[in-house]
């Protein structure tokens, strides 16, 4: 074989090996973001080799649970087409006024239970939501809006402003609740919550319903027609009520495990973390105009901004600043996607 054949064939494979990762970015979108999260990963690690302690990591693990709770709920509203914004108002609502009725009226309650009826209560409060996006026949983002301030003022005019610094003994055990239990090499004791777990199961359950039912496929549909999923006879009010309200019930889920962690239950507490929430969904592949998204690039966009925020914490940058950070990231993801829609 001469040298310009072969030189020939090396470039043509090469050509091939770039048009499969274009491809493949195409397809898989989140593919970016796990890139992404590696890189930065091994900067910061080759940069501070303590990034890589068993304590970062399982920091970020905890950091992970309610933030991913409340993304895999925005993604499944965002697949079907519309947005919320409501979810932390759901949250402090029911996890403080669930912590209330434990202490002062049902002391022996079982942290199992409670966390059904947190479950329940934000799924409540999100088929309110889904009712009013389907009557009303207004934006989501509208009504969010409105329905985040109505939860929140309501929580604060009726049931109470107080700081609870004092959780009921099962609460508080739950958030000690050990996992994964060791010491590090400088003998502090480093504990995985038990509550861990429901990160995954939810990731898990999320998944099936949207890969593997008839629900999932008909929630997809809205999000790239409404109207044409109309047609193919999916019913729009079973879908809106289904869709927010178990965004609620993950919400609800979510603010009970942040006052079981944090031990004290504070009704101002997660106000103004939708953003970070809604990045991390669309940093993770999904599309603010529905349809498109997996489960798989919203828990890697939950861990690429705990991480950047982890990181920024370890480098001594301001918190003033990983909102700037945050906002480049979304920047850089929304012309990436706009670009891959033009080649489409």
């Amino acid at each position: 074989m001469n040298t310009s054949r072969l030189e020939e064939l090396k470039q043509g494979t090469a050509e091939r090996r770039v048009f499969s990762l274009a491809d493949l970015v195409r397809r898989r979108p989140e593919t970016i973001t796990a890139i992404l999260l590696v890189a930065i990963c091994i900067i910061v690690a080759i940069a501070n080799p303590a990034f890589l302690q068993p304590s970062t990591l399982v920091d970020i693990g905890r950091a992970s649970v309610v933030m991913g709770l409340f993304a895999l709920g925005v993604f499944i509203i965002l697949a079907a087409g519309g947005i919320d914004v409501s979810f932390t108002a759901i949250a402090a609502f029911t996890m403080y006024s669930l912590t209330v009725l434990v202490q002062n009226h049902l002391p022996g309650l079982p942290i199992a239970v409670i966390l059904l009826v947190a479950t329940v209560g934000g799924a409540l409060l999100g088929v309110i939501n889904g009712l009013l996006v389907h009557h009303l026949k207004v934006p989501s983002l509208i009504v969010t809006i409105g329905t985040q301030y109505l939860f929140r003022g309501f929580l604060l005019s009726f049931i109470g402003t107080v700081w609870i610094m004092s959780l009921p003994p099962q609460m508080g055990a739950f958030g000690r609740l050990p996992l994964l239990q060791f010491e590090s090499a400088n003998g502090a004791t480093i504990t995985l919550p038990f509550y861990f777990l429901v990160l995954p199961i939810a990731a898990f359950i999320t998944w099936w319903i949207l890969n593997r039912t008839l629900m999932g496929r008909a929630i997809f549909a809205m999000g790239g027609n409404a109207n044409i999923a109309s047609r193919l006879g999916y019913d729009l009010k079973k879908l809106h009520i289904f869709i927010f309200g178990y965004a609620g019930a993950l919400a609800g889920l979510a603010g009970i495990i942040h006052v079981c962690a944090n031990r004290q239950a504070n009704p101002f507490d997660l106000v103004g973390t939708e953003i970070n929430v809604i990045a991390a969904v669309v940093l993770g592949g999904a599309k603010i105009t529905g349809g498109t998204g997996t489960v798989l690039g919203t828990i890697l966009g939950v861990l690429l901004i705990v991480v950047i925020n982890s990181v920024l914490v370890l480098v001594g940058i301001p918190s003033t600043w990983q909102r700037l950070v945050v906002g480049v990231f979304i920047l850089l993801a929304a012309a990436f996607f706009v670009t891959r829609q033009r080649k489409k």
